[in-house]
């Protein structure tokens, strides 16, 4: 088996392994992942953060030995970056620009020295509306999960995952999480909503701020109205989405 290491502020990972192929997701800067195939370009990778499996072109692969990928499993003392945008230095003194929500991981093959603003540890529950509001007006860009391009599940992903708690990478996934509320009166500020299509599938997901607001992705981060029948667009005077449940995963 072998190991690597996002060494770019942003790395795309694809359904395939062809670099028209759909964006399932991105690696942030110091974000670690298990190589389960190689070929002539491309590498198939399994991120440990979210299990999330896909392509990445070798040309933006950084290997790291067996031994510091043990060391990153059993370090509990994640750092994420609390800046909207900074940098790292690494030993010829490069800067390489990294984002909110990017690791900072203290592994030699990485030598990264930074000395921004950092979040670590498990914080309180209040902080998530406070983190999601760092995000707001970014692009909706699907499988993105930066400050410049990030989809509905993303956005709850980087703003739960800066703050110390896991979410996995889709918005059904995600849904497997927590415990469910009966109803939108019973939540607290930092809880999820999610959202079916007319499939009954799943595939919205927003964090509730209190005072019937969600904070979501819907063309951009927007704060829009919330009640039991869903998402009601302030701008369109109309209901994008369609409330599922809601869950209390802290």
């Amino acid at each position: 088996m072998q190991y690597g290491i996002c060494h770019l502020s942003i790395i795309p990972v694809r359904s395939i392994p062809d670099e028209v192929s759909e964006m399932i997701t991105q690696l942030l800067f110091g974000e670690h992942f298990k190589i389960l195939e190689s070929r002539k370009n491309w590498s198939r990778i399994k991120t440990i953060f979210d299990k999330c499996e896909g392509w990445i072109m070798n040309s933006q692969l950084a290997f790291i030995l067996e031994e510091e990928f043990i060391a990153l499993q059993q370090n509990k003392d994640s750092k994420f970056v609390a800046d909207l945008i900074t940098f790292v230095e690494d030993r010829n003194q490069s800067l390489t620009p990294i984002l909110l929500g990017s690791s900072i991981p203290e592994t030699p093959s990485l030598h990264a020295s930074f000395d921004g603003n950092v979040i670590k540890g498990l914080q309180p529950k209040v902080k998530l509306v406070e983190t999601s509001l760092l995000y707001l007006n970014s692009p909706e860009i699907k499988g993105g999960r930066s400050p410049f391009g990030i989809d509905s599940a993303g956005f709850t992903q980087m703003v739960y995952k800066i703050n110390g708690y896991n979410l996995l990478r889709t918005a059904d996934k995600q849904s497997t999480q927590g415990a469910a509320l009966s109803f939108v009166e019973e939540s607290e500020a930092g809880d999820l909503a999610f959202f079916d299509n007319a499939s009954g599938e799943i595939d919205h997901v927003g964090i509730i701020m209190g005072n019937n607001y969600v904070i979501h992705v819907n063309g951009k981060v927007r704060v829009d109205r919330l009640d039991h029948a869903g998402i009601f667009n302030n701008d369109l005077r109309t209901y994008t989405h369609q409330l599922r449940v809601i869950k209390k995963i802290i």
